[in-house]
């Protein structure tokens, strides 16, 4: 049984990645948490005692927020009704980033899945605010961010974007074999360069490496100069070569760091319309998820209801 995070705010962003992690694990077992968090804003009045006006708030925007849950419960129901998913909603006054951390820990969750912006996110912006946010602290698994405009396409062509100037862990390439091999996707590693130069002793090293990494699925290695960005020159790359899901590796100075700085005039320019997989820094140590199953195995699991 894989345990799936579904953070929504309700809008058309957030429905189209619930439908498309719904697509993703339509052969396999899952319990989706649909969650929903809420921060009423406090009003202060000469004329209502602070702690009365904000019980009333907090009462409405809980009220709100679970009526939506069970809205969009019944939506998926009536789409889709696949018995192999069961739901699981929770609505939580809270901070978005908070819950999401709290909510992996709790449930044991494989995979964080969520919309790249919400529904106050400007149209120009590849990855809103909060998209960023759940990027950069959620350390124990993978996020999938799906694009509002993206219809569901099995991923046979995935891109590893990456520098080499790391060495990537066993543990941490798992979420990408993983994939791959439950699509049979063509891998394909690609490496932007400012100007395109020789490979330095260890890049040498750390391509051999990840290369045997990869021997059970099939990979090409790609160098590309960089174009205006990092985003840009990703999302030229990934459109020429029809790519279904670009992932990356986030840690300190990686290509997905990188991207997450940048100015938002700069991510203005990422339009990409394909989901980004980012897997967190996991080190030799590798994740707790590992001693369970994996995101893309199919192995059974006790459900708690």
């Amino acid at each position: 049984m894989k345990n799936i995070l579904l953070p929504t705010d309700f809008s058309k962003n957030a429905w189209n990645a619930v439908c498309y992690a719904i697509e993703l694990f339509k052969d396999e077992a899952c319990t989706f948490y649909l969650m929903n968090t809420y921060t009423p804003h406090i009003a202060h009045s000469r004329f209502m005692a602070a702690s009365v006006g904000g019980e009333i708030l907090e009462d409405a925007a809980r009220s709100q927020s679970e009526k939506g849950l069970a809205n969009l419960i019944s939506r998926i129901h009536t789409e889709f009704n696949n018995p192999k998913h069961k739901f699981r909603v929770r609505s939580s006054f809270s901070l978005l980033v908070d819950e999401i951390r709290e909510s992996v820990d709790v449930f044991e969750i494989d995979l964080v899945i969520t919309g790249t912006k919400g529904a106050s996110g400007l149209e120009e912006i590849f990855m809103g605010s909060n998209t960023v946010r759940i990027i950069k602290t959620v350390k124990k698994c993978p996020v999938l961010a799906v694009p509002l405009n993206f219809k569901f396409k099995a991923p046979d062509e995935i891109a590893f974007a990456t520098d080499f100037n790391r060495f990537y862990t066993q543990s941490e390439l798992k979420p990408l074999l993983d994939m791959a091999k439950a699509f049979k996707a063509v891998i394909r590693i690609v490496h932007v360069q400012h100007q395109i130069s020789a490979l330095t002793e260890l890049q040498k090293f750390n391509l051999s490496m990840l290369r045997k990494y990869l021997k059970e699925v099939e990979h090409y290695v790609h160098t590309v100069s960089e174009l205006n960005s990092i985003s840009r020159t990703l999302e030229v790359f990934s459109d020429e070569l029809d790519i279904h899901l670009l992932a990356m590796l986030h840690y300190q100075h990686s290509y997905m760091e990188s991207i997450t700085r940048e100015s938002v005039v700069k991510r203005m320019a990422f339009h990409t319309q394909i989901p980004l997989l980012v897997i967190p820094e996991l080190g030799m140590s590798g994740s707790s998820k590992n001693k369970r199953n994996n995101v893309f195995s199919f192995l059974n699991k006790p459900i708690f209801f």
